[in-house]
């Protein structure tokens, strides 16, 4: 296939987004307004036709003092990976970030190499000679992920060892996403195992109610996630963040941000956020009070918004990112014991991959990256 690439409008952008199943959130061009600290830029793959068959988002971040940047693309380029000639697709992409000033490029192709159904999960819990996700056999087995991987490499793309297995500055490698496709409500509950139907019942039974909020009511969820930060130890992002995201998504697709309280007793105990693309949902990030967790309001909340998202047609539930790790002394594994309730499957991506335009300067990147 002979093709061209572009930059775009974002009103050409969205509009290929939305003519597809599904693509990343990171992947669409209100993404660029919540991350305003990089400068964006909208790229499209054209056939001979003239026809648009890819998009991309690319975010730029300068070096301080010069005028070279770091291309990044998360979860992206929206192309077709499988193609054979993937070169044709990714080298006028280069030659067209390297004009603009990169010295690196950085993408995540959303492809699928793995996936563990909770079975399988468990059991490997249950083994003492299991470490990580990797030591189980996978439920399946994406060989043309593979074919992929080693085009990249054959292509000078370059992928660290760990391939962002945790949680950096990278998007997850591995997450947990319950299908909704196909599925009725019951057998959706049905697949969580004993303890999440419990739990379920025993919120519904203690009065929980799960609503949703709006712009006006990100203060009582900063209140909840900066609870949630210094308990979970992490560094909180600022109000004006989450606020800055729901205008952007919300003027770009209405209902493509949503907030959840769960409240008890009128006092709010869990709060989540839930973002859509297409067929696609994904839990984007949670909080909660240190209190109040025997009527299970974590439980009840991520109940409401599968309800939510089977009844939007969504085609996949994605509760975002796990670690790899399958013993507890891990400080994320309890984060995989919680989703594996859902019944669900663990889905491992290629991970991020690096292309050096200035080997020099790439170097110097990744030293510092490394220090940090």
């Amino acid at each position: 296939m002979s093709l061209t690439l572009q930059p775009i409008s974002r009103e050409q952008h969205l509009a290929y987004i939305r003519s597809l199943p599904a693509a990343s959130h990171c992947q669409i061009p209100a993404w660029a307004d919540v991350k305003s600290e990089w400068r964006a830029e909208n790229l499209g793959w054209f056939d001979a036709d003239g026809r648009q068959v890819g998009a991309a988002l690319v975010l730029y971040r300068q070096l301080p003092k010069v005028k070279r940047y770091l291309a990044y693309l998360p979860e992206g380029p929206v192309i077709d990976w499988y193609a054979p000639n993937l070169d044709a697709w990714l080298n006028p992409m280069l030659a067209h970030l390297k004009s603009q000033g990169a010295f690196s490029v950085k993408m995540g192709p959303p492809v699928i190499i793995r996936r563990w159904e909770a079975p399988t999960i468990k059991a490997g819990i249950a083994d003492p000679d299991v470490k990580r996700l990797r030591d189980v056999n996978a439920d399946v087995v994406e060989p043309r992920a593979f074919e992929v991987a080693e085009r990249l490499r054959r292509m000078g793309w370059q992928q660290g060892e760990d391939g962002g297995a945790g949680f950096g500055d990278v998007q997850p490698r591995y997450v947990f996403q319950v299908p909704l496709a196909g599925r009725s409500l019951d057998e959706i509950f049905k697949g969580f195992n004993q303890l999440w139907r419990r739990n379920v019942k025993k919120a519904e039974k203690a009065g929980v109610e799960v609503v949703q909020g709006g712009l006006e009511h990100f203060g009582e969820w900063q209140r909840l996630y900066e609870i949630t930060a210094e308990r979970d130890k992490f560094r909180p992002r600022p109000q004006g963040y989450f606020e800055r995201m729901w205008k952007v998504l919300n003027a770009e697709e209405p209902g493509r941000m949503r907030l959840y309280f769960a409240l008890y007793q009128g006092e709010c105990l869990a709060a989540t956020t839930m973002l859509t693309v297409g067929g696609h949902v994904w839990y984007s990030y949670g909080a909660s009070a240190n209190h109040g967790r025997e009527v299970r309001p974590s439980n009840a909340i991520q109940w409401q918004m599968m309800k939510d998202a089977h009844a939007a047609g969504a085609h996949v539930y994605d509760l975002r990112g796990i670690g790899d790790a399958l013993v507890d002394s891990d400080h994320l594994f309890g984060l995989i014991q919680f989703k594996v309730g859902t019944g669900g499957q663990a889905a491992e991506y290629l991970g991020e991959w690096d292309y050096p335009l200035n080997k020099l300067l790439h170097k110097a990147l990744d030293i510092y990256m490394s220090r940090r």
